[in-house]
């Protein structure tokens, strides 16, 4: 019971947080999640395969929490419960210093500012890699052949999104994004470069 509740702690706060960002942006007019509206082929197949893994990802993990499914000892489902907080706290991190620049998706036509200051100092895709660290976390913590090869699926699906916002950011912002990726890592880290 006890690794159902931490669990369940580390998805209410990640979906919270989500949740209450979208809602936010909403209030302001802004429309948060763009997941699916762009029609290029290339685009719109990757955004679609994201979506069925960022929702089957979550039935998965219910189901697995309910079922208390796992195949891990205690101390392994423990540090799930540790990564799946430090995915929060970094998504957390990162939809607060994106503020109103932050969107679910690549926009068609909002114009945002680029973000480099804060987290992304140290990671060109910190909600990623929050989002990430939650998904293994929770893995670890209800550890069994369906979870595994979801968070393997939604972590794919997500590094084939990063692939599609590089491509558009380098698009939108040019010369001052390709220099940013020069700096900063993709997921975490800064190269020796100035």
């Amino acid at each position: 019971m006890l690794f159902q509740i931490l669990a369940c702690a580390v998805l209410l706060i990640f979906y919270g947080i989500y949740f209450t960002k979208l809602l936010t942006q909403k209030r302001q007019g802004i429309r948060t999640h763009q997941i699916g509206t762009r029609k290029e082929k290339g685009l719109h197949t990757v955004e679609l395969l994201m979506s069925v893994a960022t929702l089957g990802i979550v039935v998965v993990q219910l189901l697995s929490i309910v079922l208390d499914w796992s195949l891990l000892p205690a101390n392994a489902r423990f540090t799930g419960f540790v990564t799946g907080l430090r995915g929060d706290l970094i998504f957390l991190v990162a939809v607060l210093t994106m503020k109103d620049s932050w969107r679910a998706g690549i926009p068609e036509k909002d114009k945002t500012q680029f973000v480099s200051s804060g987290i992304y100092a140290f990671s060109r895709n910190p909600a990623f890699l929050g989002f990430d660290f939650m998904y293994i976390g929770v893995g670890l913590l209800f550890c069994n052949p369906l979870s595994i090869g979801f968070t393997a699926f939604a972590v794919i699906t997500l590094h084939l999104q990063i692939l599609q916002e590089e491509a558009y950011l380098t698009q939108t912002f040019g010369e001052i994004y390709l220099n940013y990726k020069k700096r900063v890592f993709r997921y975490l880290g800064m190269s020796k470069q100035k």
